[in-house]
């Protein structure tokens, strides 16, 4: 079946009644967009990860995914999220035959199979109230946050199976953004491994990027938007043209480029903030800027893995799209996506990863799903 948008043609494929549809200019690309000579391909594959999971698993929504050096796809999820009715068989008496929490901590191998789950409260640490963020380091370490208010102000690190080794700040104790010892709600963190340190984007309260060292957890250097010092007294009123505000509005995802910069989500400010390792402002590009929505389009993003890492891709949580940006430039170049519950669709698109061969992979905070978008190459498209 031939569709003609635009000038364009995008060769479509549809399985009915069954898992999806195929599409050669990326699976997920709506018949009102056009797709932009130049820009990455994907498809969703609707058998990944393979499916039941283990132990009659059921995930809660998902607060953070990372591809580790492995290709290894690691997620964490909110076992605190599901319902009775969700969770019905790990009740006392059970309820139903479905399901049982999965552990917040689950690794999948690239062909999707689960390898293992931990996490969850212990000795020694302070877990999380409601999980957010994740990340496996140069080591395989995995670290792990936290956003809920007037609770979730540290940081933890672990072994990759499960065997803790450093907290970061203590549960309730934020001072705010001038505090150097604990965190407000951080997101996500990236261990930069040249130095050895520890990038925290904190966060839903806090207004601030802040460093440690990623062994002992030493306070380094911190900053806010355009390197500014971080001020919570400043009001967090949102721009949608124009000056843009001068302090972060909810720091949710962070990411260091092959060529040692630092970038920033800003969510609710629709922008990406770029950074040395030191602080110094760089650059700023805008996200689907005049999007309205208060949950904000800089989720978070993931770098193309070719040499220049050309391709940033941003996870928009409010119009439920994946924006495809030139990094050198930060525009916006294509898009692909919509809100739903069907494969290739999101539910409140929430994350963002990338393995060593293009795929993408995207967690949901309202769809408790991790899914897999293939990556088909660059396209083109061809006029009649």
């Amino acid at each position: 079946m031939k569709w003609k948008f635009g000038g364009g043609v995008v060769l479509v494929t549809l399985v009915m009644f069954g898992i999806g549809q195929t599409v050669l200019g990326g699976a997920a690309i709506a018949p009102h967009e056009k797709a932009a000579t130049g820009v990455p391909g994907f498809e969703v594959d609707p058998f990944w990860p393979k499916r039941p999971l283990p132990n009659n698993y059921i995930l809660g929504e998902l607060g953070g995914v990372y591809v580790d050096s492995q290709d290894h796809v690691w997620i964490i999820s909110r076992p605190k999220t599901l319902t009775d009715d969700q969770k019905g068989a790990s009740l006392n008496p059970p309820t139903s035959d479905c399901c049982i929490p999965a552990p917040p901590v689950i690794e999948f191998d690239s062909l999707g199979n689960y390898i293992q789950g931990w996490g969850g409260p212990g000795p020694g640490y302070e877990w999380p109230d409601n999980e957010h963020g994740i990340y496996v380091d140069y080591e395989g370490d995995v670290w792990v946050g936290g956003n809920t208010i007037g609770k979730d102000d540290q940081i933890l690190k672990f072994t990759n199976n499960g065997k803790f080794l450093l907290q970061i700040g203590h549960e309730g104790k934020s001072q705010g953004s001038s505090d150097i010892e604990n965190l407000n709600r951080p997101t996500q963190v990236v261990v930069y491994q040249k130095t050895n340190e520890v990038f925290v984007a904190d966060g839903y309260q806090n207004r601030r990027v802040i460093v440690f060292d990623a062994d002992t957890g030493k306070f380094k250097r911190m900053w806010g938007a355009y390197g500014n010092r971080p001020d919570d007294s400043a009001p967090r009123m949102r721009s949608y043209d124009g000056a843009a505000p001068q302090q972060f509005n909810l720091v949710h995802g962070i990411s260091i480029s092959r060529d040692d910069l630092v970038y920033v989500s800003d969510r609710i400010n629709n922008r990406i903030q770029v950074f040395t390792p030191d602080g110094k402002f760089v650059k700023e590009g805008f996200v689907a800027r005049r999007t309205l929505d208060t949950r904000g389009t800089a989720f978070g993003l993931a770098f193309s893995p070719d040499k220049e890492q050309k391709f940033i891709y941003v996870a928009d949580g409010a119009n439920d799209k994946i924006r495809i940006l030139d990094r050198n430039s930060l525009e916006t170049i294509g898009s692909f996506g919509r809100g739903g519950e069907y494969a290739g669709q999101w539910h409140w698109l929430h994350s963002i990863a990338i393995d060593s061969k293009g795929n993408l992979y995207t967690g949901e905070s309202r769809g408790n799903r991790v899914q897999k978008f293939v990556f088909k190459g660059i396209l083109s498209t061809s006029n009649e």
